[in-house]
């Protein structure tokens, strides 16, 4: 099938390099032609494992592009991944999605065209964009649209960091739509994902025992609805978590054991469940903000949403505070952050804890030093105040510190040479913040070991 994807980030890039190594034709629509000048020479501008392998796998089908004219006249599908960033009052902002369906109105000219929110929206956003794709297109074409396109909800469910493999072997595939014309248009265009009959990447292969992907097939405002309350479960786990863990700290239990255990009943599940200083990136604090303005809209309070989002900033708080009882004074001591992505596997800083922690630790006057293996450059970029404490060199992290904060769980982080890092520091002391390193080991090595949640 001929497919456009309009926008280039993590879900829009991820979708179309996707669709392409499925066998579809897909062109990609993006403003920013610095971006599209990279991806037209086989490069990425994000950090997702095996992204370009895939570019690579899926380049005589993909194609790259600044005008929309190029892209949307002959699609049978068009997918709208566009950025709806939160607004102050939790609310999305929707300017590059009314942008993005008055282009594609303009430009639709082929028989039938199904137009996919792949963005996160508001629920009742489908029955929005369809008025703005009619207005564009009467406007353009000086005449009523009469049945030339239909749009559907189409949400994604990807990690950062496994986004190609959540798009390849998903758990479901959520389709929303209230014309049974394009139900069937993106059946057939998701036929091969679900019956998992494609060959799969060498890099990337099948996991063991995974059969059919069943489709969700539903109303529009449920498969809006869909996403939200899936994030927002999401991040109530980790939220809970982190809860009880300040519990077990108090009583002197161990949350790491205290969430395996709850984790291995069936009714609960272990993901989602690992204790440290919560969650960060575009989705969970944009899309729980959102759930709870969309509640209001509607005079319905969301307490436990709210109550998960106040827990989650905590957790960064914590830090400092863990840290000013152990050091009793932070003004003038030496703290090391490693790692600054919000989780490990991309370079994305967007809400990440660190950069909270970094700035509450300058403000009560410490001098940090901060490292990432990936994203050090992007923060370079996106938060220049605090790039002058930068370092390219982990030990630099640890020479002369008062004290080393594991932010970003990345595998070389866990790999270092603990003991080596050890005799660099001042004082020893190391705060887990994502419960990931071997306490007794350190201990032996002589760090004193400290967490945000449990003993």
């Amino acid at each position: 099938m001929r497919v456009c994807v309009v926008g280039t980030g993590y879900v829009g890039l991820t979708t179309g390099v996707s669709l392409a190594f499925l066998g579809h034709d897909v062109t990609c629509v993006d403003l920013d032609r610095a971006k599209v000048d990279l991806l037209s020479g086989g490069r990425s501008p994000i950090y997702e494992p095996h992204m370009d392998a895939l570019l690579a796998d899926a380049a005589d089908r993909l194609t790259f592009t600044t005008d929309y004219a190029e892209a949307v006249p002959d699609a049978d599908v068009v997918f709208i991944a566009v950025q709806t960033p939160s607004l102050p009052d939790g609310n999305p902002d929707l300017r590059y999605l009314r942008s993005a369906a008055e282009s594609v109105g303009r430009h639709i000219s082929g028989e039938f065209t199904v137009v996919v929110n792949k963005s996160t929206v508001p629920i009742g956003s489908s029955n929005w964009v369809d008025s703005i794709l009619r207005e564009s297109f009467e406007r353009t074409h000086e005449r009523r649209s009469d049945g030339e396109f239909s749009v559907a909800s189409n949400p994604e469910f990807l990690r950062q960091g496994a986004a190609i493999q959540d798009t390849l072997y998903p758990d479901r595939v959520v389709v929303g739509s209230d014309n049974p014309r394009s139900l069937d248009v993106l059946n057939r265009l998701y036929r091969t994902l679900l019956n998992q009959t494609f060959t799969p990447p060498t890099y990337l292969p099948r996991p063991a025992g995974l059969g059919a992907v069943p489709m969700v097939s539903t109303d529009l405002a449920s498969a809006e609805l869909i996403k939200y309350a899936a994030n927002a479960f999401l991040a109530l786990k980790i939220s809970f978590a982190n809860e009880i863990g300040q519990l077990a700290g108090r009583v002197g239990a161990d949350i790491s054991q205290v969430t395996r255990g709850i984790g291995l009943d069936t009714r609960i599940g272990p993901r989602f469940l690992q204790p440290g200083i919560g969650w960060g990136g575009s989705c969970f604090g944009k899309d729980t903000a959102a759930l709870i303005a969309t509640g209001a809209e509607y005079h319905h309070e969301m307490p436990i949403v709210t109550a998960a989002r106040t827990v989650n900033q905590l957790q960064r708080r914590l830090v400092v505070d863990r840290l000013l009882e152990e050091l009793r004074i932070l003004k003038g001591r030496r703290i090391g952050l490693l790692g600054l992505a919000f989780k490990p596997d991309t370079d994305d800083l967007r809400d990440a804890p660190a950069l909270d922690i970094a700035r509450m630790l300058a403000e009560r006057g410490a001098r940090i030093r901060l490292h990432d293996p990936v994203a050090a450059e992007r923060f370079r970029l996106e938060q220049p105040e605090l790039a002058e404490h930068l370092t390219g060199d982990v030990e630099d992290v640890f020479d002369d510190s008062d004290a080393v904060v594991l932010v970003t769980e990345w595998k070389q982080y866990l790999d270092l040479d603990w003991g080596k890092l050890a005799s660099l520091m001042r004082t020893p002391v190391i705060l887990d913040g994502r419960h990931t390193l071997d306490r007794d080991r350190l201990t032996k090595l002589g760090y004193r070991y400290l967490s945000v949640g449990g003993r």
